[in-house]
């Protein structure tokens, strides 16, 4: 919060806010925001964000994350369901299925898991989970 010059508080609407997992710190439990969610270190737990979540190249989670948009560099046990996007770069290990409209996957990325992309992927996250028309996917992109 800070104060303008006419003394009023001007507060940061929510989903602006971006809550950092710094290096060397693990949560313990889920973690929920209105914003996104950087994951520098580990959390042993569900990841719940309105915007965003990222985990950069020594982030990890084990558990599941649900968000509008996910950037993995890290590791990640667990489902990812993306309301928009998902963007799994070179060197990322994820190790569960992911639903999501749209995926962009770098060489050196990896998934072993089922995708499941489209609007009704995208839908995955106010309905109960279908795999029908999953695709298997596991190994290296390239």
């Amino acid at each position: 919060m800070a104060k303008s010059g006419s003394d009023r508080i001007d507060m940061r609407d929510a989903t602006d806010v971006v809550s950092i997992i710094g290096p060397g710190m693990t949560v313990t439990g889920d973690c929920a925001t209105d914003g996104t969610l950087r994951v520098e270190g580990t959390v042993e737990g569900g990841v719940q964000a309105a915007k965003a979540v990222v985990v950069g190249r020594g982030g990890v989670v084990r558990g599941n994350i649900d968000t509008q948009d996910a950037v993995i560099a890290g590791r990640v046990a667990g489902s990812i369901t993306a309301a928009s996007r998902v963007e799994l770069q070179a060197g990322c290990r994820v190790e569960g299925d992911i639903h999501s409209r749209r995926v962009k996957l770098e060489e050196g990325g990896v998934v072993d898991g089922r995708l499941q992309m489209g609007d009704r992927a995208s839908r995955l996250a106010t309905s109960p989970q279908s795999t029908a028309g999953a695709v298997r996917a596991s190994g290296e992109a390239g």
